[in-house]
């Protein structure tokens, strides 16, 4: 076994952002142990985005283009990876925890007949040269360092957990174009996509986020005004989702959405382990709420203790006062 395998996850004929922090990973990994990285691509019309795998670190990359993948469909892609990696015999073998992944790399596992460690937060090589997988466990409240012994080892691993590595276009490496089999199975046929995603949290920049502490879902108006100046996303607790308020997308924590944003800004969320687990790890935290006692502000970079129904209407008045000053000071230069 000399290869760690990443499986380049494609939306259309684009690859997620998530395969290139698998591959930056992947790369650290081998280094330590001595081993190289390939990478594997389905889907079709997708052959002109292999290079941009070995731009971010691959140092092979196995292309399946055809017609037949251009559905998702879980079995046929499950079984075009099980064939792959029973004839390369990866020692490790990577896949981002986004729903498609989730879905994916199970049936893989299973497959297989190894392990799988899911959803985890970071990869780390022992001194013995083990490979740990690290997740949280107990809605976030603990983390579990856990070691597979069946190989490959297999692992999902969050999005925007992970550091991109930087696009380096004078990287060489091999492409190799394969022919999928096993693919023609009728098992399960794609009838087509039924709903979009109104939001893609986990690609949000900036997110405005309500709690319990708002008392009515036409209040949401209050989050969305402020995150619209912001260009942001409004983000909501669990409770607001149960209550039917917003669509689960919406959702931040634990069972929801793992956000990493520039800026978050809670209102009205005390900060249950379920929810500071899906966004605890953002570059700077605001919270708004009337309990000094709220445990997010201990995780909180700047605490406002305030109603929010007060403080966010005068942080909306200060940003659209600040806004028309900067739009007229443009105009007279």
């Amino acid at each position: 076994m000399s290869d760690i395998l990443v499986y380049a996850e494609t939306a259309g004929s684009a690859i997620h952002p998530v395969t290139f922090e698998l591959l930056g990973k992947a790369g650290e990994l081998a280094e330590r142990l001595g081993l190289k990285v390939s990478s594997a691509v389905l889907g079709y019309n997708i052959s002109d985005e292999a290079p941009e795998l070995i731009y971010h670190g691959a140092d092979k990359v196995y292309v399946y283009d055809d017609e037949r993948l251009r559905d998702l469909n879980v079995i046929s892609y499950k079984n075009v990876l099980v064939r792959l990696a029973r004839e390369i015999k990866p020692e490790i073998f990577l896949l981002g925890a986004t729903p498609w992944g989730r879905s994916l790399a199970p049936r893989i596992a299973a497959a297989l007949d190894t392990g799988l460690t899911a959803d985890c937060i970071d990869l780390q090589i022992s001194e013995d040269g083990r490979l740990i997988q690290v997740r949280p466990a107990f809605t976030g409240n603990i983390l579990a360092y856990i070691e597979t012994t069946s190989k490959p080892i297999m692992a999902t691993i969050r999005y925007r957990v992970m550091k991109k590595p930087p696009r380096d276009p004078d990287r060489r490496g091999e492409i190799i174009a394969r022919k999928p089999e096993g693919i023609d199975e009728e098992w399960v046929r794609c009838l087509g996509k039924i709903s979009e995603k109104r939001v893609s949290l986990a690609d949000a920049e900036v997110i405005v986020a309500g709690g319990r502490g708002l008392k009515r879902k036409e209040d949401l108006r209050l989050l969305e005004e402020l995150a619209g100046l912001l260009c942001g996303v409004i983000g909501v607790s669990r409770p607001l989702v149960e209550e039917g308020w917003i669509s689960k997308d919406h959702q931040v924590g634990f069972s929801g959405n793992v956000v990493k944003p520039k800026l978050y800004i809670a209102c009205g969320i005390s900060g249950s382990p379920q929810h500071l687990a899906g966004m605890r790890d953002s570059n700077m935290i605001i919270a708004i709420n009337n309990d000094p006692s709220a445990p997010i502000f201990r995780y909180a970079d700047y605490g406002v203790v305030a109603d929010l129904y007060d403080a966010i209407p005068k942080l909306i008045h200060s940003l659209t006062e600040a806004m028309s000053r900067e739009g007229r000071s443009s105009r007279r230069a």
